[in-house]
Order: C-alpha cells, then structure tokens, then sequence
C-alpha cells in the first residue's frame, strides 16, 4: 500500500453536502449475535435500509447534480445490475430529468418493478445481455449514438465520491475502529470508502471482500491491472463484474489491506443467518461483508469492526435457490447418480438399510424414461449435520450401492441437478 498522493483527491464533504437532503443517513447498528460469535464488537452500517434499499444512490446523484443543465435536458443513461439503476431512476425522478437505464435479461424482478416504481415516468428500461458486461455495452453505443450522458455505475471520481460519503458517516459517528469489511464488484464503494478511512482513521485495517465466482480484483491485483474474466457465477448479482473499473482498481490496490474471496454458498448461509437472528433482507451482495468475517475470527477478537451491509433489494422468488446454495455449502445437502440393481426390493432395501434414521430423500428421479425401474436415478439426500455424510458414504460401499456423487463435479452438476 503506497501514499495516498498518488490518486486523485476526492471532494467527499462537497459529495455529502449534495447529497443530505436526498439521502438517508443509514444507521450504524451494533450486533449483539455478531459480536458474540466472533468475540468483538461489530457494528453494521446499514445500507440496505438507504431510500432505495442500496447505497447507489449516493453516487448517481452525486454525478447527475454536477452536470450543466443542458446535458441533464439532453438526457442521461445508464446500465445496471439492478442498485445502480434504482439510484440513477430516483436521481431523475427526483430531478425531473429523463434517463434510459440498460439492464441484464437476469435481472430479478423486484429490482425491476422497483427502477419502475422509483422513476416513475422520467425512465425508460432495456433488458439486454446476461451479464452486466454485456448489458454496459450496449448502454454505451446507444450513450455515443444519442448524444446523450452517461452515469457510470461505479467507475468515475464523481460516483466513487458519493459512495464515499458512506465512510463519512461512519467515521461521524464512530471512532477507533480496527477492522473495516467491504463489498466489492465493480470497486466503487471499496475505492471511495477506503479512501475517506485511508485519509482520516489510518490504523483501520480495510478488507475488500469479492464472491469466489467473480474475483474480477483480486485477478486484477495479481496481474497488475483490470482484466475481462471469461466467465463469472451471476448469482451475487450486485457484486457480479467481469472486469473491475480502471479507476476503481487504482484507488482499491492504494487503500486495501486485504482482498479475501468468500464462496457463494457461504453467502447464501449468512442472508439465511440474518434474516433468522436479525430479521434483516440482505441481497447476496448486502451479506458479502459478514460472510468474510469468519475468515479473521482469531485476529477480529476484541476489536471494534464494522461491516457494510450494501444491499437489501433480495427477491423473494431466490430463496429456493439461496437454500439450496447454503445447504450444499453447509454440506447438508448432496446429490448422486444411483444405479441400482436390477431386481425387486432394491430401492427398498436402499432406504431401509443405506438411509440413516435423520436422512432424508428430497429428490428422486430416474433418468430413463422408458424402463424406468432399471435406470440409474438422480438422488437428492439431505443431512442433519455434515458429519452423517462419511458415515452415509460408508453404508453405501457396504451395501455395495453402484453410485457417483455430483456436487463435486461441476460439469455433471450442472447437467443432471
């Protein structure tokens, strides 16, 4: 980590000044469970409960309220995952501006309806592309073709000054803080937020935190710049960039101390884990922080930490799949390909002899359709507790059950579940 003289200075008090009257100052809640768990004391600044239930409004406005009155009448664009555009649509409702916001075909649909119900008639919304990368593309010919402005979604000084402001009002209202968790996608929130606490409470340890399946900055970090991924796991949707911004990347490798990777099943356990302890909605992205936390237990004892909690626009039509996720991660929940003997009672003697008095079938599908009763199976078992997994492999070889388990192979996963 080097000085800080070498960015670009951020006006953060002029971005918090613009931004009082049309923002919320989130609290800054201390969580007892939390604290408990990991034997220090941490605080949650709670984002997910901003005006439109994320901290991107901070920077859309920001940007927009700086621009000459004869770009805002031109009109603006922008192209989001779903926060971006909830913010973007607020900042032109609000100032009576008209915008277009691009977003992915896989959007969920609550941050939809929401963009709609926040922009009411100032907006229009195009779904194109599956992935942000594909959706900014487009936004950005269709920017250049109508002469109009575009509102970045994390990747100018004007944006990364308004997320900033988030830090501001941490560092208002809390001091000696020791260790710092942020979410990271396209880096606009770490890069603003670790620069006001970089500049104004040093000793702070700052952790960027990425999902596994989308680690656009760390693979950034170890190349030395941004590079395109190939391909990335969609489901932390807020927090899911194929390549972090040019400028974002140069704040981030400046300010962090850390970048840790957190798999997707473990934020899947921690959104269940909050709504069940704290009765909070966190989006996979708005969970990404206290997912890490675990990863620095030993060193996090006795400190005062604080974690950003971005997001609260979850869909509830993604529980399924989010208790699903968790439960595999959890190791209570694991599929196999079965092929059993070809004679009556097999199945039978399978779930009274194989099956342990808490296992239970939760999927169970012959994969021939025609014969069915001699046709390997897809088997879905569930687990009281990640110990009964060795203990259930181990009947199996013993009945000599013909089997292949699934979860570890991702290609055939994919396939058969």
């Amino acid at each position: 980590m080097q000085s800080l003289t070498s960015l670009q200075p951020l006006a953060v008090d002029a971005a918090y000044e613009r931004l009082r009257k049309v923002v919320r100052k989130t609290p800054l809640e201390y969580n007892q469970r939390l604290s408990q768990r990991y034997r220090c004391h941490v605080y949650l600044k709670r984002e997910d409960m901003q005006v439109v239930r994320s901290y991107k409004i901070r920077g859309a406005y920001n940007m927009m309220a700086q621009l000459s009155p004869e770009l805002l009448q031109q009109g603006v664009v922008c192209a989001s995952a779903g926060n971006h555009a909830q913010g973007f649509a607020y900042a032109c409702h609000h100032m009576q501006v008209n915008g277009t916001i691009f977003m992915p075909v896989i959007t969920p649909k609550q941050k939809l309806q929401q963009v709609r119900n926040f922009g009411g008639d100032k907006v229009s919304v195009i779904l194109v592309g599956d992935t942000f990368d594909q959706c900014l593309g487009e936004a950005l010919k269709y920017t250049e073709e109508s002469h109009k402005t575009f509102i970045p979604p994390f990747d100018h000084p004007s944006i990364i000054e308004g997320q900033a402001t988030v830090g501001k009002e941490i560092l208002d209202e809390l001091s000696g803080i020791d260790w710092l968790f942020l979410p990271v996608g396209g880096g606009g929130l770490a890069a603003g937020v670790g620069y006001y606490f970089r500049t104004f409470s040093p000793q702070t340890r700052i952790i960027g935190v990425e999902p596994q399946g989308a680690p656009s900055l760390t693979v950034a970090l170890k190349s030395g710049g941004p590079v395109t991924l190939p391909q990335i796991d969609t489901f932390v949707d807020g927090a899911a960039v194929k390549r972090i911004g040019q400028t974002t990347f140069e704040y981030c490798k400046e300010v962090l101390d850390d970048v840790r990777l957190v798999p997707e099943g473990l934020v899947c356990s921690t959104i269940i884990q909050l709504y069940n302890e704290n009765a909070i909605v966190a989006e996979p992205a708005g969970a990404l922080a206290i997912a890490a936390l675990n990863g620095y237990r030993k060193e996090l004892e006795g400190k005062t930490v604080v974690c950003v909690v971005s997001g609260g626009n979850n869909d509830l039509d993604r529980m399924p799949e989010i208790k699903e996720r968790s439960l595999q991660y959890e190791g209570l929940k694991h599929y196999f390909l079965i092929r059993f003997a070809q004679r009556p009672g097999a199945l039978k003697e399978f779930v009274n002899n194989v099956l342990g008095p808490n296992d239970d079938v939760v999927r169970f599908e012959y994969m021939q359709k025609t014969n069915k009763e001699s046709g390997p199976a897809l088997v879905g078992i569930e687990l009281q507790s990640r110990e009964d997994y060795e203990y259930l492999l181990g009947r199996m070889k013993a009945h000599q059950i013909n089997f292949t388990t699934l979860n570890d192979d991702s290609a055939l996963f994919g396939y058969l579940v």
